[in-house]
């Protein structure tokens, strides 16, 4: 009897991350045949996720949950470049440049969910990549997540630099509704050479701003982080002065500031990157950056400036 293989040919399954970091370690990051290039000169492979919800420990939150790994706003500073390492890519060109799609990730964390297990502890959306980089507005993967989250009653916060974050403020608001939710848009500093500089892949800062306020109109706990802040080129009181009057302005319900840190392949990729750019600056941060944080006492004046210029403008 013949039998139609439609009726059982399922496609080729995407590849686990763990199989990407094989090919990749065999044959580069050509090697990812099956990764789609668009018109923004990166490389999208998709894959499946194991796992959508990943513990983490020493942070002010418990699980975090990324739906793409690898980020086309390309910041300099970025922590999560360290992480494409785990993939066996690059810190530097490849994180912006190999984006890891996870087709599967709302599925999965509606099973995860559903586990008696689960306790519906807060979730962390875009701390190792942004959920609202542009691709988002193709796959919509991280508004099935909030989607999932909503409907569990489950409580998330949420960072990003991305506007289309206001694309979902119906769910946000709903989830508002259900449980704690918050968002922290990332305005680092709001001086055009800066942005340029440090942030080649991202929307302007104003724009930023103005996902702020809108969110806040619709009920939504948003707020700004001011991270982070890059000593000697966005560290000027003045500059972060312009930064805190513009976000006052702009309406957000709360505000916080960390002093950028380098680790792993974050720091080879931004010390490589600041002896291009600004190489007046590499002896000074080779002895700041002894380890891959700022001294406490460094940091601790940076935020005395920020508390005082914070409470001039009312934040």
């Amino acid at each position: 009897m013949e039998i139609s293989p439609l009726l059982f040919d399922l496609g080729k399954l995407k590849p686990t991350t763990r199989q990407i970091a094989d090919v990749v370690k065999a044959g580069g990051a050509e090697a990812l045949t099956d990764a789609v290039l668009r018109a923004d000169a990166a490389r999208y492979q998709e894959v499946h996720c194991r796992s959508a919800l990943n513990p983490v420990k020493g942070m002010p939150f418990a699980w975090t949950l990324n739906p793409y790994r690898g980020c086309t706003h390309g910041c300099h500073y970025c922590y999560a470049r360290r992480y494409h390492t785990q993939f066996e890519l690059g810190a530097g060109d490849d994180f912006a440049a190999v984006i890891f799609v996870k087709t599967n990730v709302v599925e999965v964390l509606r099973r995860e969910l559903r586990k008696p297990s689960w306790r519906r502890e807060l979730v962390a959306l875009g701390t190792a990549t942004d959920c609202y980089q542009p691709i988002e507005g193709s796959y919509k993967l991280t508004r099935g997540v909030l989607e999932a989250l909503t409907e569990a009653g489950n409580p998330a916060g949420i960072v990003t630099k991305g506007p289309m974050i206001v694309r979902d403020k119906d769910v946000l608001a709903d989830l508002s509704a259900r449980a704690d939710c918050r968002v922290y848009v990332s305005v680092p500093c709001v001086d055009e050479d800066v942005w340029r500089a440090l942030e080649p892949g991202t929307a302007h800062p104003l724009q930023r701003l103005r996902a702020v306020r809108e969110l806040v109109d619709a009920g939504i706990c948003a707020g700004v982080l001011m991270a982070p802040i890059v000593p000697g080129i966005s560290s000027k009181p003045a500059l972060i002065e312009r930064t805190i009057k513009a976000v006052a302005d702009h309406g957000a319900r709360v505000m916080g500031c960390n002093v950028m840190h380098l680790d792993g392949g974050t720091r080879d990729h931004f010390m490589r990157w600041l002896a291009q750019e600004f190489p007046q600056l590499v002896d000074g941060y080779t002895q700041l950056y002894a380890t891959k944080y700022a001294p406490s006492a460094y940091r601790k004046e940076v935020k005395n400036v920020v508390g005082l210029l914070s409470r001039r403008h009312g934040m």
